[in-house]
């Protein structure tokens, strides 16, 4: 019987699986962009989807079943949380860091000027526009969704989070399609690596983010959220609501002012 209000975490295999994953699935994409092997890229991917599932799996039954969530607890994880944005807004920092580096003071290589020579960038009133206000109607949507669950209205909670879902899979959707029609590539100078650096963190994200909002959907449609307890849900919002804000960064630097 514990006479503490804390939860003491069993030993779990997950997190180093998932490092482990991690460096896979890094390692296979350097072999996708040099060689076009994949087989590395696709062991990666899925090793890290299935400690992703089993780790939610243990996170639920603690929470919901083992009821290990004590008030506690609940603030513990959400300094957690806050930790770990903040570690993200230093992740992106160095990019952002990079980029206006290299764009306020272009060196010789890259022809003294910016964008450099030879790369056309793209319009950032069609597609990039696009996909700004596909997240801020997400933003908007998941809002909703978390003050309806505040005043348990259920249906509208579970429509609202199913829009933020679409959104944010045709966000992704749009992102690709982008990657196909952008006149350069990632060799192309140092527009080229740190467009599709920034982009392409972001768009894991976004990916990401998506994956945890759909994984609270499932909870929810379980009955494991309430209005009193639905910290999962809470930390879901505060991380899609970080991703949005880091894609405002990006449009008004890498497709506004970079051009």
């Amino acid at each position: 019987m514990n006479n503490h209000p804390y939860h003491m975490v069993n030993m779990s295999p997950w997190p180093i699986i998932s490092s482990l994953g991690v460096m896979t699935m890094m390692m296979g994409t350097i072999m996708l962009m040099k060689s076009m092997k994949f087989e590395l890229l696709a062991i990666g991917t899925i090793t890290i989807y299935l400690c992703m599932f089993n780790w939610w799996r243990d996170v639920t039954r603690e929470s919901t079943f083992q009821g290990n969530h004590t008030k506690k607890i609940i603030i513990m994880m959400k300094s957690g949380m806050t930790l770990f944005i903040i570690s993200e807004v230093f992740f992106f920092l160095s990019f952002f860091w990079t980029f206006f580096h290299s764009s306020l003071a272009p060196n010789f290589e890259i022809g003294m000027m910016w964008p450099p020579q030879g790369v056309k960038t793209l319009n950032p009133m069609n597609v990039p526009m696009l996909n700004t206000m596909i997240l801020l109607c997400s933003g908007m949507s998941i809002t909703w969704a978390h003050n309806s669950l505040m005043m348990n209205k259920m249906n509208m909670t579970k429509q609202s989070m199913i829009i933020t879902i679409l959104l944010g899979l045709y966000f992704t959707l749009i992102q690709m399609m982008e990657y196909y029609e952008t006149s350069f590539c990632i060799s192309d100078s140092i527009y080229g690596s740190t467009f599709f650096i920034m982009t392409g963190f972001h768009g894991i994200h976004v990916i990401i983010g998506t994956i945890f909002i759909t994984i609270s959907f499932m909870r929810m449609m379980k009955f494991h959220l309430s209005e009193y307890h639905n910290v999962g849900f809470e930390l879901s919002a505060w991380y899609w609501h970080f991703v949005d804000l880091v894609w405002l960064f990006l449009y008004m630097s890498l497709y506004w002012w970079g051009m």
